[in-house]
């Protein structure tokens, strides 16, 4: 795939609003990638969306992936 999520940013509506599968879907229609893959590149432009735009985000760190299990 040649990237780890840094710098796309098609999914990034839904990663900052905590819809997790749509951001996922999203990435993996963009990417070509398989699910396992979309959901790294997602987690990694969490983190970093997280870290360079923190008042972004309506919830903790451990209430958005509260009910996400994967």
């Amino acid at each position: 795939m040649g990237t780890k999520g840094d710098g796309i940013d098609v999914a990034d509506g839904e990663i900052i609003a905590g819809r997790i599968i749509l951001g996922i879907k999203a990435l993996r229609d963009h990417l070509g990638c398989s699910l396992h893959e979309a959901l790294d590149v997602y987690t990694t432009r969490y983190d970093q969306l997280r870290r360079e735009r923190p008042a972004d985000f309506s919830t903790s760190h451990e209430d958005y992936w509260k009910n996400f299990y994967s």
